[in-house]
């Protein structure tokens, strides 16, 4: 067998294969042999027809076995010869079908396209310039906090004296028929509790429950803007009749010592419980600025390093971002079917978002190879207990679970690259600046991946990478 390796990129390589005529013969009698003793061919008793005719009446057949037989072969040999590690199937192209035509002839020949890991080649990685600044805490942040640790803990009590008025709760009976367009199912809904004047209500439904009282009916039309986050409901006028069961208003706790004791068990006063959300508080913009002070190395390192990565690995980072996309929406009652949105751009978008995450988990990984970073039983074992822990599941579900996605294998490939960036924070040259609100960075503005997402990618990396079988590609 011969072999030509051709580079057609740092991730994309061909190879060339040339099977030869006495192999392809050897292998076509071979296989013609079990078939005549096996199959059955009128006029023959089984097993006693003359190998010419069987290999003319099964042709097709022989020819699909040889296939399955010579080519796989040739293939995994030929990528064990060159030493090569691809991702995913490699795609197989025959050059001369001829050759099966007439087995002993001629040689076959095969090209195959496929894709490998990058040879990343590191510059210097340790010595990175970054910046640490710590958000400081503020009397309103603890106000803010205790504010809705009281909302959290208010009651609603009902109104007996008064018709409903803004900020107070109406619980109603809906009934709704679509008037533009019409022809949709009626809308019947029980026992739905509207805040007058609060966020995300209609208009229409605050100035026409105001002033109600229990069993109460009203009966008003309600225009949807066209981008209401309910889809079934946007652009549309709905005829709603409307039965008030209760009208009731918040209630606020009184901000005193038995108010906090009620909110955790080691607060005996309010002033204890002041103390501890802000420690609270300060625990949080600690971990948020060594967080951020994280990704900006992790930003330092990809500009140091620009290569090509796989597009197998890309393709599938890109479509884990699009599911996340789409669950995020889903939760926030946004239907990912709108016309409106334009999924295109989110995916070239979030296309090179991925690419940096491959880039970013290919570099941790080379250098934890460098530094030679390894990971002991013991911390695989304490980070199922921590996964556990933190998920509230038995272990034993979460051990399941990760025997689906590789296992040990892959917490492993997590633990190794969270040492190697915790590696490039030890060796940064770490600035500590003053907290600026003004240049922080915005939620979601960072599009360099975080640490977590290089974990994940490195244990797709590694899943890829052990894909390989030839035969499936045929």
């Amino acid at each position: 067998m011969k072999t030509e390796l051709i580079d057609v990129s740092p991730t994309r390589k061909e190879i060339k294969i040339e099977i030869e005529p006495e192999t392809l013969r050897e292998a076509y009698d071979r296989i013609s042999a079990l078939y005549a003793k096996k199959v059955s061919v009128p006029g023959f008793r089984p097993g006693h027809a003359p190998r010419s005719v069987v290999s003319t009446r099964f042709k097709a057949e022989i020819r699909t076995d040889l296939l399955r037989e010579i080519v796989p072969d040739a293939i995994n040999n030929a990528i064990t010869e060159l030493q090569l590690q691809p991702l995913g199937e490699p795609d197989v192209h025959l050059d001369n079908t001829d050759a099966l035509n007439r087995p002993g002839d001629e040689a076959l020949s095969v090209h195959v396209h496929l894709e490998v890991l990058p040879q990343v080649e590191l510059n210097e990685y340790k010595g990175v310039e970054a910046v640490r600044s710590v958000r400081p805490v503020s009397d309103a942040d603890v106000n803010e906090l205790i504010d809705h640790l009281r909302e959290a803990s208010a009651s609603l009590q009902p109104i007996e004296d008064r018709g409903a008025a803004l900020g107070d709760t109406v619980t109603v009976d809906f009934t709704g028929k679509f008037i533009e367009p019409a022809g949709d199912e009626d809308i019947n809904v029980e026992d739905v509790d509207v805040v007058l004047g609060g966020e995300g209500v209609q208009v229409e439904f605050t100035e026409n429950l105001i002033g109600t009282l229990p069993d109460e009916e009203k009966t008003f039309l309600v225009s949807y803007p066209g981008d209401y986050p309910a889809q079934g409901l946007a652009g549309k006028k709905v005829e709603y009749k409307a039965t008030v069961k209760a009208v009731r208003i918040k209630e606020l706790p009184e901000l005193d010592d038995e108010w906090a004791r009620s909110v955790g068990d080691e607060t005996e006063t309010l002033e204890t419980l002041r103390e501890k959300l802000r420690k609270d508080l300060e625990n949080r913009s600690r971990a948020d600025a060594d967080q951020n002070l994280r990704n900006d190395v992790m930003r330092k390192l990809l500009a140091q390093h620009d290569f090509e990565v796989p597009e197998t690995l890309v393709d599938h980072q890109t479509n884990q971002r699009l599911q996340g996309v789409v669950r995020d929406m889903i939760g926030r009652g946004i239907d990912p079917r709108s016309q409106e949105l334009d999924w295109e751009s989110a995916r070239v978008e979030l296309r090179v978002q991925a690419a940096d995450a491959v880039r970013v988990s290919l570099l941790l990984e080379k250098i934890a190879e460098q530094e030679n970073l390894s990971v002991s039983d013991e911390e695989i074992e304490n980070e199922i207990d921590s996964i556990a822990e933190f998920s509230r599941q038995p272990r034993e579900k979460v051990v399941a679970a990760l025997t689906k996605e590789g296992g040990e294998r892959s917490i492993a490939n997590r633990l190794r690259n969270r040492k190697a960036l915790d590696l490039l924070i030890e060796n940064a040259r770490v600035t500590e600046e003053e907290w600026r609100e003004e240049t922080s960075p915005a939620e979601g503005s960072i599009t360099n991946p975080t640490v977590e997402e290089a974990e994940a990618q490195s244990n797709q990396n590694n899943e890829e990478g052990r894909k390989t079988d030839a035969s499936s590609s045929l």
